[in-house]
């Protein structure tokens, strides 16, 4: 038997799994809302980790694999833990790996969405808004879309994102809530004449920086190099108009979080150079090379975005309709693992439902693993976007001393964070 498989949504982790599908010789059709491959492009990078990148490579085609580790950025040197003052409190190394599935990789979101698009040109189906599914008598699933028209699959798995329509009708109970946290972020272009202008260590590797309390500021470099700019239709190309957009040029991406009622005036009225304005006012007396990365950027670069979460719930029974990514385990990026963990989900799901097994087991068994990881990864998600944002200034203060003395002593750091 070949069922027919339905991926609600074509985002990361539901083009992927759409692209292990067809690799494996399954039916399988995405029905995306978005008219065009271009209209909802995000131009802003993501980190892949391993677990990311081995669904990556086991997913893709050889070809699209190469292709996407040709266009990630330059490799990035751990991870630092900064005060608002640049003081370095401690350094986090990432051992070199010589095997690029084992690698973490800084790739743009527009470049990543080309990629996974690339040879399902026959499987994504554009323009179709899932709105509801109903039961037929021989067990199949029709679906129902905004256009009024509907189609029939065997199996159904909602990838439709943090508002899944899927999850609302299959896990009613399942719920997405506000954290009260919002985040700004916007791009600092690294041009020859840039990169003289802040601190080197924020172009070489991602810095987490702690201020004395209320907020919080990551920053992380997607460096390209000086490679000529790939040209307009090919993966890694820009596509579309904006310096939002612009998918060849490098850059440190930032991204400002504070409780909501700490900031000055309601941000979600603001336009791009308002929100720059206005956290570049919530920085004053940081250290110029960190409000410059603020100040400096592009105001269409900037973009205001609410942190929300899932509510983890208990397992239930498995049926022919599933979930991946967002749509059923979505969480803060504070911990940068939300992507990685819907391309986890679709490596596990591509792996169950070509496995032989029947289909209700085999999902039953993915349902089991990616309940465990994905809300354990909501959960530290959730309680990282605390830390960032929250805790005064004895909290902090106590913080850059446990982070000082793990500096100071190797064996603490690697049993704490191993």
């Amino acid at each position: 038997m070949n069922p027919r498989i339905a991926v609600i949504g074509g985002g990361v982790g539901g083009l992927c799994l759409a692209q292990g599908l067809h690799k494996a010789g399954a039916q399988v059709t995405v029905y995306e809302r978005d008219r065009t491959p271009g209209d909802r492009l995000q131009g802003y990078r993501v980190h892949i980790d391993p677990n990311g990148a081995r669904a990556l490579h086991d997913c893709l085609p050889p070809w699209l694999w190469e292709s996407f580790v040709a266009t990630t950025g330059a490799r990035g040197q751990g991870l630092a833990f900064l005060t608002e003052q640049l003081e370095e409190l401690l350094l986090m190394q990432v051992p070199e790996v010589d095997d690029p599935v084992d690698d973490h990789h800084s790739v743009s979101r527009i470049t990543l969405r080309q990629i996974l698009l690339s040879g399902l040109e026959e499987v994504v189906r554009f323009g179709k808004t899932f709105e509801r599914y109903e039961r037929e008598d021989d067990g199949r699933v029709r679906l129902f879309f905004g256009d009024g028209t509907s189609d029939v699959a065997d199996i159904v798995v909602g990838a439709d994102g943090g508002n899944s329509r899927v999850r609302k009708q299959y896990l009613p109970h399942a719920q997405r809530v506000d954290t009260g946290i919002l985040g700004v972020a916007g791009k600092f272009p690294l041009t020859a004449r840039t990169r003289d202008l802040i601190d080197p260590g924020l172009v070489q590797r991602p810095s987490n920086v702690i201020p004395p309390k209320g907020a919080g500021l990551f920053c992380a470099p997607h460096d390209l190099g000086e490679a000529p700019a790939p040209p307009r239709g090919v993966i890694g190309g820009t596509d579309r108009e904006g310096a939002l957009y612009d998918n060849t040029g490098s850059y440190v991406l930032w991204a400002f979080a504070a409780q909501q009622r700490r900031y000055p005036r309601d941000p979600s009225a603001l336009s791009g150079e308002e929100l720059r304005d206005t956290v570049a006012g919530m920085m004053t007396g940081w250290h110029p090379d960190l409000r410059r990365l603020v100040t400096m950027s592009h105001p269409d670069t900037v973009s205001l975005l609410p942190i929300r979460t899932s509510v983890p719930v208990g397992p239930w029974p498995a049926t022919t309709v599933t979930l991946l990514g967002d749509a059923v385990h979505s969480m803060t990026p504070m911990r940068g693992v939300g992507a990685n963990t819907a391309l986890r989900d679709a490596g596990l799901l591509c792996r169950a439902l070509t496995s032989g097994q029947d289909p209700v087991e085999a999902i039953a068994g993915y349902e089991e693993r990616m309940r465990e990881y994905g809300f354990a990864a909501v959960r530290d998600s959730l309680r990282a976007a605390r830390q960032f944002v929250g805790g005064g200034t004895v909290t902090r203060l106590a913080f850059k001393t446990f982070l000082r003395t793990a500096r100071r002593f190797p064996a603490v750091r690697r049993t704490i964070f191993s």
